[in-house]
């Protein structure tokens, strides 16, 4: 089976450090070469919580992308996202890019509008994949960052995982 190239946004507002690094050590079982962001503090968006922590995640897969995203579910899963009495979001991992395709595949959309939208997204994605383009926007992550206006604060936060400084 061919290799595609997929971008995944990780989040985390409860214990934010331990769940990351589960989500990161589930994650390089599934993808080959694995590249990751910086770690970025932001505020939440769109919900009522503490402040997260957020990066991007490159990689290869084998997977089809539905099997992919069900995979993703399941090491949300294993971390408590879909806990009864959870507080929080202790882990959410979502597929920003798979390969060049673009659209609605089982109501995913690709690539995902918050890489748009959402400076927790834009600035780790155009640190990891400066001349990747948008094919929505026609733009690469690195122009797009830099014509950016999004009215979010973020801060590049100390982490490390498996003595590898995801720091900026």
């Amino acid at each position: 089976m061919s290799l595609t190239l997929v971008y995944l946004g990780l989040g985390s507002n409860v214990e934010r450090e331990r769940n990351l690094t589960a989500g990161l050590d589930a994650l390089a079982g599934l993808l080959q070469d694995m590249r990751c962001s910086a770690v970025f503090e932001s505020q939440a968006v769109g919900i009522k919580s503490g402040p997260f922590f957020n990066l991007v995640v490159s990689g290869l897969s084998d997977l089809p992308l539905m099997e992919l995203d069900r995979r993703l579910k399941f090491i949300e899963a294993d971390n408590g996202r879909y806990a009864p009495e959870r507080k929080g979001l202790p882990l959410d991992i979502d597929v920003l890019m798979y390969g060049d395709l673009h659209g609605s595949f089982d109501g995913l959309v690709l690539p995902r509008a918050e890489i748009l939208k959402n400076a927790f997204v834009l600035w780790p994605l155009s640190l990891i994949a400066p001349t990747l383009v948008h094919p929505g926007a026609g733009k690469t992550m690195a122009q797009l960052w830099g014509e950016a206006q999004i009215d979010q604060v973020l801060a590049p936060v100390p982490f490390e995982w498996h003595g590898r400084q995801l720091t900026v």
